[in-house]
């Protein structure tokens, strides 16, 4: 019999000296095994029969398969404990004892925390994946979707699914509370949900890799995702980034090169970076005149809306209508700090990237190091203050 599990050996002895148990277990197979004596066993107290050999308790780890022997005294599964009872007794067990042999590797399988996959020969189609994996390649498989027995890894920490032909992602990705990395490279996603920015991945996601796919644009939502430190959009379809890119105040390394932006969002300049490299993109040159956008007397839904944001007002779509959060959302900062919807002036000029990243990839074959960026002035008056920037 035998019982895969966790197991801590404490020592009563060691708080007499002065020392304390470890306090971890390790994982291991526990066994309930028969061990013939060497020499002719002697009828014990209770009744044991002569030529019955003693039950034994055996750890075995995977850096000890040979085990330890212990005596049979306590299990927590309730069919175990009768059959060491028993044994314990010196009675007939019904279940079938072990004989001592090495304990096989096949056995701490579910034990894995790492399965790297990188052929679709490889790939399990009649067995689940381990339990316990807390990293997980599948790369070079083929899959079209994300395979659904991943979703069940709840101790899954790292996932690779680069070099496939994914084209959706399922929502259940954001149920995988301790994730923190994500790698997408390489397939057919056009993408990235709202419903996986608003996931516990807001908490655990710290490296998100979706480059080579063929995404247009990420949601606003995006930016949600506050833990990212690393962040790979290179090869893709973007016209552009998410233009509250600067509440991505943890993020370290960015890299969107070979995509189609013509501009920088104006929050951009609110990042703090150790690499970025946007090379390859169709940067424009700035506007000479700006966009102006105002009508004086504001609207209702302008006035209502730069209120509920200025003050921050909590709203969701079980208290205002569902197209009113979407433009709360989108809502652009005015260089002053405050919030204009569709009331605005909006005016572009260029911006040194060394002043947001340390290491800076030359944006053109030129040497250059500069990309426009786009500004929002929520009034007349903010647009004439900051006029010297805009030259």
């Amino acid at each position: 019999m035998k019982l895969h599990c966790e197991v801590e050996v404490v020592s009563r002895h060691l708080p007499a000296l002065g020392l304390r148990n470890r306090g971890k277990g390790v994982r291991a197979v526990l066994s309930l095994c028969q061990q013939a004596p060497r020499t002719q066993p002697r009828p014990r107290a209770g009744g044991e029969r002569g030529g019955q050999h003693p039950a034994c308790l055996f750890i075995s780890t995977l850096k000890d398969k040979f085990g330890t022997r212990y005596e049979a005294n306590s299990s927590s599964l309730k069919g175990f404990l009768s059959a060491m009872r028993l044994a314990h007794r010196g009675c007939d067990i019904e279940a079938p004892l072990l004989t001592l042999t090495p304990v096989k590797t096949s056995e701490f399988e579910k034990f894995k925390t790492k399965m790297v996959i990188t052929s679709k020969k490889d790939y399990p189609l009649s067995k689940n994946f381990p339990y316990s994996l807390e990293h997980l390649q599948t790369s070079y498989c083929g899959l079209v979707r994300v395979d659904m027995r991943m979703l069940s890894l709840k101790n899954l920490r790292k996932l690779d699914l680069s070099h496939n032909h994914i084209k959706k992602l399922p929502a259940t990705i954001g149920d995988l509370i301790h994730l923190q990395e994500l790698n997408l490279n390489d397939n057919h996603l056009e993408s990235f949900s709202v419903a996986l920015c608003q996931s516990t991945l807001q908490k655990s996601l710290r490296s998100l890799d979706l480059s080579k796919n063929k995404i247009k644009a990420l949601p606003v939502q995006f930016c949600q995702l506050q833990e990212l430190t690393d962040l790979k959009l290179d090869d893709n379809e973007l016209i552009q980034l998410p233009f509250k890119m600067g509440h991505l105040t943890n993020l370290r390394f960015l890299s969107a090169a070979r995509n189609k932006l013509p501009f920088l969002p104006s929050e951009f300049k609110n990042l703090s970076l150790e690499y970025l490299d946007l090379f390859g993109n169709i940067f424009e040159q700035p506007q000479v005149l700006p966009v102006i956008k105002l009508q004086m007397p504001l609207t209702l839904l302008e006035s209502s809306a730069r209120t509920v944001l200025y003050n921050r007002i909590p709203y969701g779509s079980h208290i205002i209508p569902f197209h009113l959060c979407q433009d709360l959302d989108t809502a652009k900062t005015c260089v002053c700090g405050r919030f204009c919807l569709s009331c605005f002036i909006q005016g572009t000029t260029t911006m040194n990237l060394h002043s947001v990243a340390h290491t800076v990839v030359l944006v053109d074959n030129m040497g250059g190091t500069e990309a426009p960026v786009v500004s929002y002035f929520c009034s007349l008056a903010c647009y004439v203050n900051s006029c010297d920037m805009l030259k």
